[in-house]
């Protein structure tokens, strides 16, 4: 058996399970994406990709575009989404929160955009989940990180601490532990 204190995340963990749950309110038909803005261990803002506040929502409709399945569909028009990391920094902006010195923690790793966004907001570490940028993109990326703008961290969730979580998520969570009903999982 674990002891409880292996069971808990460590802390990159506890914010990357934040920013996968942001991702589940992604109104995205193309990429579910959340992303959560940490400042001393402190939640700032988070976010998730969908349509601009007040638009009709891709999922809603079934579509982003008339014809158009979804925006990763086309080469050639624009994704109506609203990006995590773009949301995320627009909440704290929009609530006078400073995201400078800040984390960001994000399901997807952020788009050249959205990292230029991410470095004007003095954001100075980005953690994230699954690789984006391919070809010529790589190097504007990495001509961030050469020139110490940003730095980037790819991170996995362990299985133990996804499963741990979602034994949370399933059952009542403030009971008392010798109470829980919980299977072995570990």
């Amino acid at each position: 058996m674990i002891s409880l204190e292996e069971q808990r995340p460590t802390w990159d963990e506890y914010f990357i399970m934040i920013a996968k749950l942001a991702a589940t309110r992604s109104t995205c038909l193309a990429f579910p994406v959340g992303a959560v803005i940490v400042k001393d261990r402190q939640v700032l803002a988070t976010g998730y990709n969908g349509s601009p506040s007040g638009s009709a929502h891709c999922t809603a409709q079934g579509f982003c575009y008339p014809g158009l399945s979804s925006c990763d569909a086309s080469s050639s028009l624009p994704s109506r989404a609203v990006h995590a990391e773009a949301n995320a920094i627009a909440q704290a902006a929009k609530h006078g929160i400073s995201t400078n010195g800040a984390f960001i923690y994000v399901t997807l790793e952020p788009c050249i955009s959205c990292l230029k966004l991410i470095i004007s907001a003095g954001i100075k570490q980005v953690f994230y989940e699954t690789e984006f940028n391919k070809g010529d993109k790589v190097l504007v990326r990495d001509s961030f990180l050469k020139d110490g703008l940003v730095t980037l961290t790819k991170i996995k969730l362990s299985e133990k601490t996804a499963k741990n979580a979602g034994l949370f998520l399933l059952n009542p969570t403030s009971v008392a532990r010798d109470k829980l009903e919980t299977t072995e999982i570990f």
